[in-house]
């Protein structure tokens, strides 16, 4: 399929004490980037400007005050705010909260509006955005709200995806809030976008155990074996390339996870530690099972070098990339989808012997 004009990318400043809009920048510097989509920044000329003096980039600013007047090959900034904010470099202070959630908001009402095609996130700090009208542990949770279906937080690669069953929950709290549904509708989740935002048509899952070793036939915990274990076998009796629980460590360690097309880790760490190890600076954090494409760089504000030019944009300029893979993937399973008489030829792999079991590290 053709797209009949360039895609566009809206992307929310995050804290501006952090280095979010200090990657934006860096990321559209390169000219070729008008070439490939159309960019609209919430933030305000001011502070783009403010940033881009200390980044020492030079890109011409096109002031907007609606997504829908971006133009193409322009590096649109929606102002979003009119009042002069203070900057202060690695500090998270209230404006610069409010600020952050002011540009996610303006960001989410224009792609459902549909003046832009997808969102790109930059940074928040979790504690200063938090207020009366933003009591959210992040953006995946106010997402899915306001763009509707249940989230999965998917960190991709080109080597690796990782999604989570518990994402930002308390590691005391794991166990008794993995659940037999939970597991099938993440499960469910996982397999929906590998098929529709990846292009393979026969997803291969492998599960993490929640306790070391899979609980030791039930020594260090039974949830493994309550829990994961039947779960996992109804959801592969019905015909789904589900395996596991695996011990993360072997799982890793082996290098087993090239054997699949993606892991469902059973909370934060357990997934984006080993993620972030093997990927960090080209990974990607997509919010899979929402209406909308959105995906965000797989680090923080950074605040500690915050304003010195030292941040590498790599994640942020791999975020925009899969933005727009995602979206014309998921566009063209539409179409298909659509016209079941029509021949459409989707990115496949090779099915593989079902996996070897990772060796246990003691």
């Amino acid at each position: 399929m053709q797209e009949s004009s360039k895609i566009k990318v809206g992307i929310s400043a995050g804290d501006y004490n952090g280095i979010g809009i200090e990657v934006t920048l860096k990321t559209f510097a390169d000219a070729r980037m008008l070439e490939l989509c159309t960019p609209v920044v919430f933030a305000s000329t001011k502070m783009m400007s403010a940033h881009q003096n200390a980044v020492g980039t030079e890109i011409k600013f096109h002031g907007i005050s609606a997504a829908s007047e971006a133009l193409e090959g322009k590096f649109n900034v929606v102002n979003t705010w009119k009042d002069q904010s203070e900057l202060q470099w690695g500090a998270p202070t209230e404006d610069s909260g409010k600020k952050a959630i002011e540009s996610l908001v303006a960001a989410v009402a224009a792609l459902k509006q549909g003046d832009i095609d997808v969102l790109v996130t930059a940074p928040i700090d979790k504690s200063n955005v938090q207020s009366s009208s933003f009591s959210f542990p992040g953006h995946t949770d106010f997402l899915a709200q306001e763009l509707g279906g249940k989230s999965l937080m998917f960190m991709v690669s080109d080597t690796l995806r990782v999604g989570l069953l518990t994402d930002h929950l308390p590691v005391k709290e794991v166990s008794k809030a993995i659940t037999p549904q939970m597991i099938r509708d993440k499960v469910s989740l996982m397999m929906d976008s590998l098929v529709k935002d990846f292009g393979i048509r026969k997803p291969k899952i492998a599960l993490l155990g929640i306790n070391p070793h899979n609980g030791d036939k039930g020594v260090i915990g039974s949830e493994d074996d309550e829990v994961l274990k039947p779960t996992i076998q109804e959801i592969a009796a019905k015909g789904h390339l589900v395996y596991g629980p695996y011990a993360a460590d072997g799982f890793f360690g082996s290098g087993t996870y090239r054997q699949f097309d993606a892991v469902l880790a059973a909370y934060h760490d357990q997934g984006l530690i080993p993620f972030k190890t093997l990927s960090f600076g080209q990974g990607v954090n997509f919010t899979a099972g929402l209406s909308h494409v959105r995906t965000s760089p797989d680090h923080g504000t950074a605040f500690d070098i915050a304003g010195s030019g030292r941040a590498d944009h790599s994640s942020f300029h791999a975020a925009v990339y899969e933005a727009i893979n995602i979206y014309r993937l998921r566009k063209d399973y539409l179409f298909w989808s659509k016209n079941p008489l029509k021949k459409a030829v989707l990115q496949d792999k090779k099915p593989s012997k079902k996996p070897k079991p990772a060796p246990q590290a003691e």
